[in-house]
């Protein structure tokens, strides 16, 4: 559903969609108490930020592997940082995670080599999201198929069965040899977002990286269970709505069928008649 030409809301899954360069400081002040008080909002991506990467302008500062870099980049800005990785690194595997604290909100982008200039396309994003109570956003290249999984509405008694739909695969699995352009991405309302960024380099023995591919096809193989499980739930549903009301017509029925019985056995009673002789009688009324 369109509202305005900045602003559009995802019908099925509730999720507003806001381009705040173009909104004035009432709209951004509903935009922010809707993303505190009703759904999450989704923003797009400034288009100054993305000219600034194609046209080869953006400052790039230098990540070290196993290093951290802490910042505050503004709303709408963004904060580039370059990756080297040789080799044997690229072939063990790649993770850059974003955090930060309270409820601030930004973006992880990559970028890649822009094939018609000299700078640099978008080529995927992370929005932050609460992964044990911290604000995070992380791109994990493992050489297998990693999936994010977007926001939506919970709401009972279907919040079960939303949960996985949200589940789409990453756009990049794996880094070649050389330098990588990644950007710290300001998404919050107002204020300036502070940050930390670190690549890490998956080391040949650690299993985290096995246990994460095998978690993520139980995710894929249990949303499909959930889907057909859906499907049975409400079927069951139905059935059950259907014997309720059979139950309570049943047992309308019988409480009605004990009634006229017990008015029946109530009408067997002894009932005293005068009697003219002048000798008491009694009769079966």
């Amino acid at each position: 559903m369109q509202t305005n030409d900045n602003m559009a809301i995802d019908a099925e899954h509730k999720v507003i969609e806001v381009d705040l360069s173009k909104l004035g400081a009432v709209h951004t002040m509903f935009a922010a108490l809707f993303c505190k008080l009703v759904a999450p909002v989704k923003t797009i991506i400034s288009a100054n930020v993305l000219k600034e990467a194609q046209d080869g302008n953006a400052a790039v500062r230098p990540l070290p592997l196993g290093i951290s870099v802490s910042g505050k980049v503004k709303k709408q800005c963004a904060h580039y940082f370059g990756v080297t990785i040789n080799e044997q690194q690229a072939k063990l595997g790649i993770v850059v995670r974003v955090t930060s604290f309270g409820r601030n909100r930004f973006k992880l982008l990559y970028f890649e080599q822009d094939a018609n200039n000299a700078g640099y396309c978008l080529a995927s994003q992370e929005d932050s999201k609460m992964i044990c109570n911290v604000p995070s956003a992380g791109m994990y290249f493992l050489h297998f198929q990693v999936y994010r999984m977007d926001s939506t509405l919970n709401v009972a008694p279907t919040a079960l069965f939303k949960r996985f739909e949200g589940v789409h695969p990453c756009e990049v699995s794996q880094l070649k040899a050389g330098t990588h352009i990644f950007a710290v991405y300001g998404d919050n309302f107002f204020k300036k977002a502070p940050y930390k960024i670190e690549a890490l380099c998956v080391e040949s023995s650690n299993d985290r990286a096995h246990r994460l591919r095998e978690v993520e096809a139980q995710i894929l193989k249990k949303r499909d269970e959930l889907h057909q499980f859906e499907t049975e739930l409400w079927e069951a549903l139905a059935d059950f709505q259907e014997v309720t009301s059979r139950y309570t017509l049943e047992k309308q029925s019988v409480d009605e069928l004990l009634k006229q019985r017990d008015n029946i056995y109530s009408s067997y009673t002894v009932r005293n008649t005068p009697n003219h002789s002048g000798v008491g009688g009694s009769g079966l009324f």
